[in-house]
């Protein structure tokens, strides 16, 4: 019985960093999307609004990723059970300002700074999966 309690405490205590791993793994396949997105945009010389292949693949990536990685965190990471009018809402409203970070932080690294698309990706990937899963866990699915 002391062992089980143990245990469980131990559990509870890692839940957080437990979470997060989960939530990093489920981003995969966001990042997937988000890094193909950047490959074709790039190989396609694609630029719209006066922004860079690399800053447009990644924006757009990132938006198409954010839908299936809802979906997991929803059901796997946070097991939520809010509705999903709520929880989708204040999901998104997360991710929008992640958004945001992406497209500043690409847009800065890649056009001014002259950083190499991918070393920026990576760096900014970082960043914004911080900010996602600190909205998500302490707003979005609470």
């Amino acid at each position: 019985m002391l062992i089980a309690n143990l245990s469980q405490r131990l559990a509870m205590k890692n839940l957080p960093i437990r979470q997060f791993i989960q939530f990093a793994a489920v981003g995969l396949s966001g990042t997937a999307v988000q890094y193909a997105s950047i490959q074709i945009a790039v190989m396609l010389e694609l630029t719209l609004f006066n922004k860079s292949a690399a800053v447009i693949g990644s924006a757009v990536g990132y938006l198409l990723g954010s839908v299936v990685n809802y979906i997991l965190n929803y059901f796997l990471t946070f097991r939520s059970g809010k509705s999903h009018m709520e929880a989708a809402s204040k999901y998104f409203t997360v991710l929008g300002v992640g958004w945001c970070i992406n497209l500043g932080l690409m847009t800065i690294l890649v056009e001014h700074w002259q950083w190499w698309h991918w070393y920026a990706q990576v760096l900014t990937t970082g960043l914004v999966l911080c900010w996602n899963f600190g909205g998500s866990k302490l707003w979005a699915f609470k």
